[in-house]
């Protein structure tokens, strides 16, 4: 079984909402083809295609490529463009689409619920509930930040906290980059912005003891973890020469980047090896970032049939470990 775990819905009842509600921080516009893109602060961060409100086209695609499940989240911003009961709103309208697309098609798409973090934890908390006990969405996706509220504070303890209980997966998720003005030019913010933002946040959480104090929900970190395989020594040397500072986290950090889980969404050999290397096969999980217009269905699946892993390996990376994480 192939299992894509990085993929994309957005409605149109969406889009209109962030046109409407988001205007005043977003600006939605056009690029030179025509197509609907989404910009921040002058960055462009989300483009919106075709394919993302159609699942005729997502089930043809899949099929074409020989993936059989897709899980399927809201991109960014989510829905932490809007608080209070806008955000619960908007977040119970989301979570029934996705529930409801599911539903017509339980064998092939399965679905991350979006929670209204801006509105307070209670609300957060009770739309968790209700999307995994009701709605059968089989884990959550969290942005890498809350409106500029980092994963790390303390204000998110207790959904992680849930999350353990529940032994949930939740998928993270690059927002748009802060500071975006640097990233105005040549479309950096998803390319490099995305992986400042990942990095970023993952480590804040793994220095503030959120998985030490959280060991057993499994947390999927996007794009390969961004640079944290590449830097994993650089951080352990930093954690070992600013000791004093790291009183929340008793482990040296790659102990906890290693209890991690990291899609493949790279598509790039030497990346890949990397990422092999210094967290193992059993700790990567297919992604495709599809329908995004810098994803790459066909070679999501063909990059991990090329690694010179053994078959054992390269079927726990296109489906097995996601198949158990999810419990598909």
């Amino acid at each position: 079984m192939i299992i894509d775990v990085h993929t994309h819905i957005l409605p149109p009842e969406y889009l209109d909402k962030l046109m409407s509600w988001g205007s005043r921080r977003f600006e939605v516009t056009t690029d030179a083809t025509g197509r609907t893109i989404l910009k921040y602060k002058g960055a462009r961060f989300l483009g919106v295609t075709k394919e993302m409100a159609s699942t005729d086209d997502r089930l043809r695609d899949m099929d074409r490529v020989g993936v059989d499940v897709q899980v399927v989240s809201l991109s960014c911003p989510n829905v932490y463009f809007v608080d209070g009961p806008d955000a619960v709103w908007l977040a119970r309208t989301m979570n029934d689409h996705f529930a409801g697309v599911c539903r017509r098609h339980p064998d092939r798409l399965k679905g991350l619920a979006s929670l209204p973090l801006t509105a307070g934890m209670p609300e957060a908390l009770k739309e968790l509930d209700r999307a995994t006990q009701e709605l059968g969405m089989v884990g959550v996706v969290l942005g890498t930040h809350v409106a500029g509220a980092c994963l790390a504070e303390p204000d998110f303890e207790p959904l992680f906290a849930r999350l353990e209980a529940l032994r949930l997966p939740a998928f993270l998720h690059p927002m748009e980059p802060l500071p975006s003005e640097h990233m105005r030019d040549f479309g950096l913010a998803p390319m490099v912005g995305f992986m400042f933002e990942t990095t970023l946040t993952v480590s804040r959480m793994v220095y503030a003891g959120v998985f030490d104090r959280h060991p057993n929900f499994p947390f999927i970190v996007p794009h390969l973890g961004a640079t944290l395989p590449y830097l994993m020594e650089r951080l352990d040397n930093g954690y070992r020469a600013y000791r004093p500072n790291y009183d929340y986290a008793p482990q040296l950090p790659s102990y906890y980047y290693r209890r991690l889980y990291y899609d493949t969404v790279s598509f790039h050999r030497p990346a890949l090896t990397c990422a092999l290397m210094s967290v193992g096969a059993d700790r990567l999980v297919m992604g495709s970032d599809y329908p995004h217009v810098i994803g790459d269905l066909k070679r999501a699946v063909t990059s991990i049939q090329e690694l010179d892993v053994p078959r054992a390996d390269q079927q726990r990376i296109l489906g097995d470990t996601a198949r158990q994480l999810f419990r598909l």
